[in-house]
């Protein structure tokens, strides 16, 4: 089923309309997962397991995390977090959504995943320089393009001297007409993460076969 005939991704994309119209840049998250009522099928991006990129990506990096620290940014129900969990990482995982935050940690008992409320636009301070690791799945291009370059910078301010960030999103050419929600990356977006001291490692892109559209992941690393 392609995007246009999915019920799921209509709807969502109905509820987030709804918002952006009033002028409501992410009130819809919330939205979205209390009309789902506990039912995962009804939230597009929640497959009870971790993002399929990201784990093809790790099986050739092989992430450890033993004695490092990871945040995952709009963590939604949670299967990324437990993903770095179960390699060695103590991880801190928020989300704008009180409602998916609850319904994460009632998935996950892990002593190594903290599940949070927050609002990625007013991160706790001791946040700042904080991680080990940050993993940035999905939230940058869910957000209108106003709050891109602010969203940017909020998160590459999290990633400790030496750490490192893992972006992983739909990606476009740089002369692809942009639509959304959501709003793809290109090359050249991903290049705005190069801020805070950050230089990107490397960008391996995907064709997803299930549905014909393109992602990537994006590795960071920070400078001591």
């Amino acid at each position: 089923m392609n995007e246009e005939t999915d019920p799921v991704r209509a709807r969502a994309r109905e509820v987030a309309d709804s918002f952006l119209e009033q002028g409501d840049d992410y009130g819809w998250f919330e939205a979205l997962y209390a009309e789902a009522e506990g039912s995962h099928e009804r939230i597009p991006w929640a497959d009870l397991a971790p993002n399929r990129f990201l784990v093809e990506w790790e099986a050739g990096n092989r992430l450890s995390g033993e004695g490092n620290t990871a945040l995952v940014v709009g963590c939604g129900l949670g299967d990324d977090a437990n993903f770095l969990a179960e390699r060695g990482f103590d991880v801190t995982a928020f989300d704008v959504s009180s409602t998916a935050v609850e319904w994460a940690r009632k998935i996950y008992h892990s002593d190594h995943i903290e599940f949070l409320q927050a609002d990625l636009f007013q991160p706790p301070v001791e946040w700042s320089g904080g991680f080990d690791l940050v993993l940035e799945i999905y939230t940058v291009q869910a957000l209108p393009l106003h709050l891109r370059e602010e969203a940017i910078e909020v998160i590459t301010g999290l990633v400790a001297p030496g750490g490192e960030l893992v972006v992983v999103s739909r990606f476009r050419e740089d002369d692809e007409e942009l639509e959304g929600p959501p709003w793809a990356l290109s090359r050249s977006d991903s290049r705005l993460f190069e801020i805070s001291d950050l230089k990107l490692r490397e960008h391996r892109e995907f064709k997803d076969a299930e549905d014909g559209i393109t992602r990537f992941v994006a590795r960071f690393s920070k400078e001591i």
